[in-house]
């Protein structure tokens, strides 16, 4: 069983990053994937299927309700953004807006708000260096923000559902760090960013979303979130097996591999409920952390990449660092707790 799971994990880390196919198709091979791990341990069975079901339907609804919802106020929202932009110091605007997309991507989803920003950078039209690190910073807000509810993102579903806890665990037991680094990322903008040679700000040229393409994406981050259910259930030998013993900061470390990897597919691989609290709370800010440094580490990583044609090495310039800079000053957080 063991080294079934083991093939299975290695095949599940590795073939998205580098199988052009199975990256575009991730959904549909994590489901595969999951199925196998489930029936490897045996656990395959009409109560996993129930919860496997019952899972992404609160984070679904929302994804598709938000998209519909923006779909309308498209226009408005961009008017309001180009007011905002030319009333407050624009470094300032910058530094708001990231803390602002980070408060409430719980609420209206990492995936929307990733939309938001996107909108939001092609209003302001930004030279690209200042457009790219604006951008970076914002997508590490929004993925620390959005795990605080879960309906925020794939990784707080996964999470709080793993967990058997309730809509408000993980706000209570991550709130204080995750705020305080949306706010820190919020400063750095004001700090980093100087933009320069600003054209005359206009509403944005993109094109309305269509109704298909939203309950489309619906319907992928439901397949999604359901296969990393079934992957979840399947990896529970191996965690009993290797991880529970681990030192909470051993595991901070070993998750900086959510750079290059889905950081909801990881934690559906880690998390136990027979971990404590000081375990669970290191192994998901590592991930959410590391997640940021590259594009296919989170979700708004990804969005935000392929609509504003932000290259890896692009990314990783100015990714990279500020996750390094952020993992050490977690790390000295989470230490002094020890």
């Amino acid at each position: 069983m063991v080294v079934g799971l083991l093939i299975i994990l290695v095949l599940v880390l590795f073939l998205p990053f580098t199988v052009s196919p199975i990256e575009r198709n991730l959904e549909l091979f994590l489901f595969v994937m999951g199925c196998g791990a489930a029936f490897v341990s045996g656990v395959l069975d009409p109560e996993l299927w129930m919860q496997a079901v019952r899972d992404p339907l609160h984070i679904t609804l929302a994804v598709i309700v938000a998209g519909i919802l923006f779909r309308w106020l498209r226009k408005p929202f961009e008017k309001t953004v180009l007011s905002g932009s030319r009333i407050i110091p624009f470094r300032l605007f910058l530094a708001l807006v990231i803390m602002a997309l980070g408060l409430i991507s719980s609420m209206i989803t990492a995936i929307i708000a990733a939309l938001v920003l996107v909108a939001i950078a092609s209003v302001l039209q930004m030279d690209r260096q200042s457009e790219i690190c604006f951008v970076i910073l914002a997508c590490y807000s929004i993925g620390l923000g959005a795990v605080l509810t879960p309906i925020g993102e794939p990784l707080s579903t996964i999470a709080t559902n793993k967990l058997n806890e309730d809509f408000y665990y993980l706000m209570n037991l991550l709130g204080a760090d995750i705020v305080a680094g949306i706010f820190a990322f919020g400063v750095l903008a004001i700090l980093l960013i100087r933009p320069r040679n600003r054209s005359l700000l206009r509403p944005s040229k993109q094109t309305a979303e269509s109704y298909i393409s939203i309950l489309g994406r619906g319907l992928k981050v439901y397949v999604f979130v359901l296969a990393l259910t079934l992957l979840g259930a399947g990896f529970e030998p191996l965690i009993s097996l290797y991880l529970l013993d681990l030192h909470p900061l051993t595991l901070y470390w070993i998750n900086m591999i959510s750079a290059v990897l889905d950081n909801a597919t990881l934690a559906a691989a880690e998390i136990s409920p027979a971990m404590d609290e000081s375990t669970i709370q290191a192994l998901l800010l590592g991930l959410l952390i590391s997640g940021g440094m590259l594009i296919p580490g989170n979700i708004p990583n990804i969005i935000a990449a392929g609509k504003l044609n932000i290259r890896s090495g692009e990314w990783a310039r100015v990714g990279v660092p500020l996750g390094l800079l952020a993992m050490v000053v977690y790390f000295v957080i989470l230490f002094g707790r020890q």
